[in-house]
């Protein structure tokens, strides 16, 4: 059946902007930063007063050895956005060198095409990726493999135009697009999910004939697609609906639909060069970062903290956080994997006759999630 819908039907909901009512705007910049420039005062302020992070405190200090040791290198990749929090706050408490690992940390603003293409060339081990765009790639002769799943629960889509567009939503774009011609939306790379969600959610709502008259504006990054809108080289842009919030407050983007993948939203993908080498640190890795989320879960100081650190509202990490779900464990629903597979083959980014077993597309650790 059909995998996105009318936004009341979705689950994603929405409150207004905020631009009137501050008078200002937030979306000039909004700067991120590299793991190396993360304050150790992250990890400090979500851990103020709680028992159960002092605790983990102490673990970790006794985990560590009296002398020097050799540290196992892991090369991990992953967008600058809130879903990837645990990773900067474990590491900042020292809790993947207390396991005998070194994260290195890239970001890439370019999302999932991006690191697809980075676990291709070998300049990641593992990569946090959205679960289409990999099970897409491994289709196209990736070698990488699923993990785990980091992120449980779906991913929201925010479908945006720029501010000063004159129509109200998707449904009036297409529809004054199919006597005016192309639908034009900006993506970030071919695969990536910003454009394989595009043509989902346009076969969706309005069939095949919609799909045939997509065009895409590749744009690289965030601020890519930034320029696109406001240049008019393109009219819609996908991207997850909390992080260019911002940038609906200033009035800057227009939101003017959404849609929610009915799937977890975010894979980790591994090489099968550090499946081959790393294995006893990959599961290490994977139980530090499982632990982590568990406590920012639990830990109601997490919402100013990451509010701060993603330059987000607080009323939105916490609307954030009440949907969402992190894993970080090695498994991976062999179901929703053919979920995955089928309707990608629906819109035409796979064909049906070549579709991989669930069991081809996961590493030999990794378990079926009977669960999900």
């Amino acid at each position: 059946g059909s995998i996105a819908s009318r936004d009341a039907r979705r689950g994603c909901t929405r409150r207004p902007s905020r631009q009137h009512a501050r008078g200002e705007s937030r979306a000039e910049e909004v700067p991120m930063r590299s793991l190396s420039s993360w304050p150790r005062a992250s990890a400090v302020a979500i851990g103020k007063g709680s028992i159960r992070l002092g605790l983990k405190n102490q673990r970790v200090k006794a985990m560590a050895t009296s002398g020097q040791r050799a540290l196992h290198t892991l090369r991990v990749g992953g967008v600058p956005e809130h879903f990837n929090t645990p990773w900067h706050t474990a590491d900042a408490q020292g809790s993947f060198e207390a396991a005998g690992i070194k994260l290195e940390w890239h970001e890439y603003k370019g999302g999932t095409g991006e690191m697809a293409l980075a676990l291709r060339n070998d300049e990641i081990d593992v990569a946090i990726l959205l679960t289409e765009g990999i099970v897409a790639d491994i289709h196209k002769g990736s070698s990488a493999r699923l993990l785990g799943t980091f992120v449980a629960s779906p991913l929201c889509w925010g479908i945006h135009a720029a501010g000063t567009s004159s129509f109200a939503n998707v449904d009036d774009y297409y529809h004054r697009q199919a006597e005016e011609g192309k639908i034009r939306y900006a993506v970030s790379r071919m695969g990536s999910g910003s454009h394989l969600m595009a043509v989902v959610d346009a076969r969706s709502r309005f069939g095949d004939a919609a799909v045939k008259r997509l065009h895409f504006e590749v744009v690289g990054t965030l601020d890519g697609a930034r320029a696109a809108l406001r240049d008019g080289t393109a009219d819609l842009f996908m991207w997850e609906k909390f992080t260019t919030q911002p940038y609906v407050d200033s009035g800057e983007f227009k939101r003017v639909g959404e849609c929610l993948t009915p799937w977890p939203c975010f894979m980790m993908a591994v090489t099968d060069k550090a499946i081959a080498t790393s294995t006893p640190e990959l599961k290490a890795m994977m139980k530090i970062v499982s632990e982590e989320a568990a406590e920012l879960t639990l830990n109601p100081a997490s919402v100013q903290t990451i509010a701060k650190m993603y330059k987000l509202e607080e009323e939105d990490v916490q609307s954030w956080m009440a949907r969402t779900r992190w894993s970080g464990k090695p498994a991976v629903s062999f179901q929703m994997l053919s979920q995955v597979m089928s309707s990608l083959a629906d819109v035409g980014v796979l064909e049906r006759a070549a579709l991989l077993q669930p069991k081809d597309l996961v590493s030999p650790i990794t378990v079926n999630d009977m669960e999900e």
